[in-house]
């Protein structure tokens, strides 16, 4: 495995893995990988020839009262990760390499799927997401990249984003991986105590009862996302923000539950703001 830090390294190296006639993985991260961030790199190590993780803590995402600084960090963990799943190249670029002008005047936004759930709760963050990403895939050439669907709602956003502008990247959603008490895995849990990640799991419990309610027949959107409430409710050291039920495709919310549906819950616990979503058929 190499780690390189440069943009023109990338692309040298994957000019030259597709000349010899391999598929480049591209995994995009920023950082303090966890089992869920190396699932990603085995899915990508079963499709490619070639697999880059990319290492960077993208500061456009960031809104000003939020954790850029205190973002947790461990490059050498990290490599140890990547290297144990099989990568060939990791990028760990600086924010000079990535910036070099400083302020950027160039911003990607997708509209209508960036304006609502965290687009909402964190103005501008998608934005930063959808640049950077932007910027990712234009260094990476053609490849497919691997992003996990515990992010369901960047997800989405990447993949319209890669459609729309005509990249050439697949971008390919992998299932969510979890703790034994269905946590689902972040960098963020490293903010958790022993005590609140126990507590933390109450996310996937509200989603399964909202589950369980569609499963039962329940069809109001707002009875759906009221059981998903009242079980964040019974939880002390979790505080809600939202729990929300849409189309699994278009995001948009309606008054009855029709098709496949994606349920998504956000909900502080300690310090740390969690988000985690699952998927259920309405009919």
């Amino acid at each position: 495995m190499e780690l390189v830090h440069t943009i023109a390294e990338v692309r040298a190296r994957h000019d030259a893995a597709r000349a010899a006639g391999r598929v480049v993985g591209l995994v995009p991260t920023m950082g303090f990988l966890h089992d869920g961030h190396r699932s990603l790199m085995i899915a990508a190590g079963a499709e490619c020839g070639f697999v880059t993780v990319t290492i960077f803590v993208n500061p456009l995402q960031f809104g000003p009262n939020e954790d850029l600084d205190a973002y947790p960090r461990d490059l050498e963990g990290d490599l140890k990760l990547a290297e144990g799943a099989g990568v060939d190249l990791v990028f760990a670029p600086t924010v000079a390499e990535m910036y070099p002008d400083g302020a950027v005047a160039t911003s990607v936004r997708v509209n209508g799927l960036a304006d609502q759930l965290e687009g909402a709760s964190r103005p501008g963050h998608f934005d930063g997401v959808a640049t950077v990403v932007a910027k990712l895939f234009s260094i990476a050439g053609a490849c497919r990249a691997y992003f996990g669907e515990k992010d369901y709602q960047q997800l989405q956003i990447v993949t319209r984003m890669a459609r729309d502008l005509s990249i050439p990247v697949q971008v390919i959603g992998c299932p969510t991986i979890r703790e034994p008490h269905g946590l689902a895995r972040s960098s963020r849990n490293a903010y958790l105590d022993g005590v609140e990640r126990q507590a933390a799991g109450v996310l996937k419990r509200a989603l399964d009862a909202g589950v369980g309610a569609i499963d039962a027949g329940e069809r109001a959107t707002d009875a759906v996302e009221a059981r998903m409430a009242e079980v964040i409710a019974g939880e002390p050291r979790a505080a809600l923000d939202y729990a929300r039920v849409v189309d699994a495709s278009s995001l948009e919310r309606r008054d009855v539950l029709h098709g496949t549906v994606r349920l998504l819950i956000a909900a502080r616990v300690g310090a740390a703001r969690l988000i985690d979503n699952v998927g259920a058929q309405a009919g």
